[in-house]
């Protein structure tokens, strides 16, 4: 099978007629993200439940659909494995979870119901089960970024005409996902800032131009074909925030046509995108552990400056080397030295009861006198 490559190309900017272009642009600007709690919601999950009476098959709904919407936020945290692990979680364990709950488009019957629902979470309540459950999770969401879906056919590449790559990828963006994905809207202004050839060829210019009208840090072309009747080719190159995109792969539906393999393409390079940033996230959370790990210890090291007596260099030798293998002491520094005695600053995390024990296993007295401490052998 044929592969195909993005290739960017840059161009200077075209003067005036580029600036003038700018300034639609940012004059119909378009919020960049939603707020951070946003996190914590699932949106507009379909319900469809038939029961003895209209307002059991709504109970029945409300169930499912916040079943639903906690698998779909913890696979959203914490991955795949964290929501299989909680599938099992009781559905009043669940329902405590809740912050809130909204229902939309709804048609109710005799005996059924359907709605679209909208669940949030208490993030205080979900990020207590998952830590209780020992479940590695993040809840730092990434930049936006701008996807542009590109369909190649035998007429050509099509930006904004109506094709399942589109509809795919309008269906599965969310600015409420841990990468949160946005596609663009497809209205005058972003005809007059892309053409499809353009986007086909990542022309650098004309992607800068969305990328500033939708407030995104990252932009990526995803471009598709079909190969057959329930088959497409799929590839998406560039920088996402979890690292780098590289991906030219055939998706193949067993049933449904191009619309269900476009789907699958567009289901798979959001979910691997999520895996770079979680990955990349979990990474940094270790690394920042692991250094408010050191500097705890830092804060907790003591240094105790002692005086050594001793009779001769000898013994001061051995007496060093007695100190040096101590427990708890992890640092021997000499400040001064003369025939008959060593001033030594002793580095340790122990108490000064803790240090006083841990020499005197050794054989060795720390001792104060006068406000100075004294260490010698018994």
């Amino acid at each position: 099978m044929t592969r195909f490559s993005l290739q960017v190309r840059s161009h200077s900017a075209a003067g005036m007629a580029f600036v003038m272009l700018l300034l639609v642009l940012l004059a119909g600007a378009v919020p960049a993200r939603a707020a951070m709690d946003k996190l914590f919601a699932v949106d507009a999950i379909a319900v469809d439940e038939t029961a003895a009476d209209a307002t059991q098959a709504k109970m029945q709904a409300i169930m499912k659909a916040q079943r639903q919407a906690f698998l779909t936020l913890v696979q959203r945290l914490a991955g795949e494995k964290a929501a299989k692990r909680l599938a099992n979680l009781p559905d009043r364990d669940i329902g405590r979870m809740l912050s809130s709950l909204s229902i939309a488009d709804e048609q109710t019957g005799p005996t059924r119901y359907i709605a679209r629902i909208t669940i949030r979470f208490s993030p205080r309540k979900i990020t207590q089960l998952l830590r209780r459950k020992g479940i590695a999770f993040i809840t730092r969401q990434s930049p936006l970024v701008l996807v542009v879906p590109v369909w190649e056919d035998a007429d050509g590449p099509k930006l904004w005409e109506d094709n399942p790559w589109l509809k795919a990828w309008r269906a599965l963006a969310s600015e409420h996902a841990l990468v949160p994905v946005t596609v663009p809207v497809g209205d005058e202004v972003d005809r007059q800032a892309i053409s499809a050839v353009q986007a086909a060829q990542a022309d650098e210019t004309a992607l800068q131009v969305l990328q500033m009208r939708y407030g995104a840090e990252y932009v990526l072309v995803a471009i598709a074909r079909p190969v057959d009747e329930n088959a497409i080719q799929a590839a998406m190159v560039g920088r996402s925030p979890g690292g780098k995109v590289l991906f030219d792969k055939t998706y193949v539906a067993e049933e449904g046509g191009l619309d269900a393999a476009a789907r699958q393409g567009a289901a798979r390079f959001i979910e691997v995108m999520t895996l770079k940033w979680r990955q990349k996230v979990l990474k940094q959370l270790a690394r920042e552990r692991a250094q408010r790990a050191a500097a705890a210890r830092a804060a907790q090291q003591q240094r105790l400056t002692v005086i050594v007596p001793f009779h001769s260099l000898r013994e001061w030798q051995q007496l060093r080397a007695r100190i040096s293998t101590v427990p708890g002491i992890n640092g021997v520094d000499v400040e001064a030295l003369s025939g008959t005695h060593a001033v030594v600053r002793l580095g340790t995390a122990l108490s000064t009861p803790a240090l006083k024990q841990a020499l005197g296993n050794a054989g060795l007295l720390l001792r104060n006198s006068g406000g100075r401490w004294y260490l010698q052998s018994y």
